[in-house]
């Protein structure tokens, strides 16, 4: 009897990005999660057009996007008209097609942040939820025609979608709709074979959640409790996610994929 002793491979053909285009929103500085992703990406052999926010951000981003190497740089306010619009035409003119799309961008005013979610107003509700979730299916829409050969849509969310977060405020109930949103659109978009996730973070120290009260009480906690006693960086979440929009999660859609060190089977 022969025994057959393979050659190990060092490498799986399908956890690639080589030869695959795509837009990364929400890069404001190096400790971003948006640019922990953008890394992992390029590192995957991903081409990228990345976007910075206004002519503030652009000094943080754009030493960044010329370390990435980025193809495209371009101002991307979702609250601006035709912004957006242009950013997909110039993805439209310059690579013709598209293969996947990262949105991580969330905001909310200060002041209905830190308040009770009883006490949101109309005008700072709906800010949330267009920046945080309505821009997200934006993104889709103009992406879906670029993408002819199927591709992947990616967004960020946290655990205070699913449960109350002291602190979080109003932001759960716009990360529970944008959640939501995207099982509607991996489902509306799977014919064309575009698969749509949220990838769901443990709390990390960004520009972002420093508007969070209490943040650093949440960071202790969340390291107690997780499984693993530890906090995730964007380097975790960058890995998760450049895996999720490879070909290896061809058999994935519509899920929210946990990078917290277990906490949310506890929190």
């Amino acid at each position: 009897m022969t025994i057959v002793n393979p050659t190990p491979t060092l490498q799986n053909p399908l956890a690639t990005l080589v030869g695959k285009k795509g837009l990364v929103v929400g890069v404001a500085n190096e400790h971003s999660i948006a640019y922990g992703c953008a890394r992992a990406i390029r590192d995957l052999g991903g081409a990228l057009a990345l976007t910075y926010l206004n002519e503030h951000a652009d000094p943080f981003v754009r030493p960044l996007a010329e370390q990435l190497g980025a193809d495209i740089y371009m101002p991307l306010d979702v609250e601006q008209p035709g912004q957006m619009e242009a950013v997909f035409e110039r993805v439209k003119a310059q690579w013709g097609r598209l293969d996947f799309v990262l949105h991580a961008i969330a905001y909310a005013p200060k002041d209905d942040l830190h308040g009770r979610v009883v006490d949101c107003s109309q005008e700072g509700f709906s800010r949330a939820m267009n920046v945080s979730c309505h821009s997200f299916i934006r993104m889709a829409r103009l992406a879906e025609p670029l993408m002819t050969d199927g591709g992947s849509l990616v967004t960020m969310s946290y655990y205070g979608a699913q449960k109350v977060i002291g602190s979080y405020g109003i932001m759960g109930p716009v990360k529970a709709a944008l959640e939501s949103s995207v099982r509607y659109l991996a489902v509306e978009l799977g014919p064309r074979r575009i698969r749509v996730h949220a990838v769901s973070p443990g709390p990390i120290k960004t520009r972002a959640a420093s508007g969070i009260d209490h943040f650093d009480a949440l960071l202790e906690q969340a390291a107690q409790r997780a499984p693993e006693h530890q906090l995730v960086d964007i380097e975790d979440v960058g890995a998760v996610t450049a895996m999720l929009l490879t070909d290896a999660a061809r058999g994935m859609t519509g899920n929210v994929a946990f990078v917290d060190a277990g906490y949310h089977i506890v929190g």
